[in-house]
């Protein structure tokens, strides 16, 4: 694997301390920034309030550092960046690129669960509504570093206009991500497959900003059954991190990574640059799910 430019980023929400899914997260996005002698940055993606928890956010940096995945630079907090939410979709508003609608979810699944760009033409001024990111479809397809092929339907969602804004007023993921994403130089995702479908979406305004798209990789999720990933909203228990080094060794193990007796017997710093080294020869976990008792 040879160095290059790279930056990569692990981003949770703070809706919770990690669990073991997390934590395997976020130990894949390392260990593929040091194999490639990249940078790792560490963002809060803070910008949902009724679903984030008092002080999760620090009990989720405390717990990185107790498990030795220590961030470059400094931590971004999305919060601190509303304004320039703000204007940027004003901006997109203006510009005839966004519009509002007021479809509700019901409404959409009524008409077969595809948004058809009922209000495009609309021009709805004061009432309350989400705004949509008239997606221009351009990008239709891309390859995932650990994925492969990955192509929109004829149905999919990945060709509706995109909710930006939602109805509340709260900016939504698929911008936010994509605006820092950008602004942080971030040129390589490594991501749990639970986001795998919002990609092409994110690709799509992420190319209204720039020319230059990222690279993405979508890890294997942990699941208690097929199809029931481990999550916050799930009631997943938070990890110990008195039992960081455990932990560790248990994410290396679902990823297929082995390493010696003595190497396992060492510190967390010296088991983590092993296992970047292990992972830059090449990795070979599961695609998909990994199903943990």
């Amino acid at each position: 694997m040879e160095a290059s430019h790279y930056v990569g980023r692990f981003a949770p929400s703070p809706s919770g301390p990690l669990h073991i899914g997390s934590l395997l997260t976020a130990l894949t996005s390392y260990l593929d920034a040091k194999a490639h002698d990249g940078i790792w940055l560490v963002r809060m993606e803070d910008i949902d309030p009724p679903r984030q928890v008092l002080h999760a956010d620090q009990a989720i940096l405390q717990s990185l550092h107790a498990h030795g995945l220590h961030h470059d630079g400094d931590i971004l907090f999305q919060s601190s960046r509303l304004s320039f939410y703000q204007q940027t979709i004003d901006a997109l508003l203006n510009s005839n690129h966004a519009y509002r609608c007021r479809c509700t979810r019901a409404e959409i699944k009524q008409q077969g669960g595809i948004y058809l760009g009922t209000c495009k033409h609309k021009h709805i001024t004061n009432q309350p509504s989400a705004i949509r990111y008239i997606n221009p479809d351009l990008i239709t397809s891309f390859t995932d570093r650990f994925q492969g092929q990955i192509s929109a339907t004829d149905n999919s969602i990945d060709k509706e206009d995109i909710i930006i804004q939602r109805k509340d007023g709260l900016v939504a993921y698929n911008l936010a991500v994509v605006l820092d994403d950008i602004a942080q130089g971030v040129t390589d995702i490594v991501r749990g497959c639970d986001l795998l479908p919002t990609t092409l979406a994110q690709l799509n305004i992420w190319s209204h900003f720039s020319a230059s798209l990222p690279r993405y990789g979508h890890t294997p999720l942990l699941v208690k059954a097929p199809g029931h990933k481990l999550s916050k909203q799930n009631h997943a228990p938070a990890i110990n991190d008195t039992l960081a080094k455990d932990n560790i060794l248990f994410c290396l193990n679902l990823l297929n990574i082995q390493l010696s007796d003595t190497v396992q017997k060492s510190a967390i710093t010296t088991i983590l640059k092993a296992a970047t080294m292990a992972w830059r020869k090449g990795i070979h976990f599961p695609k998909h799910e990994i199903i943990v008792t």
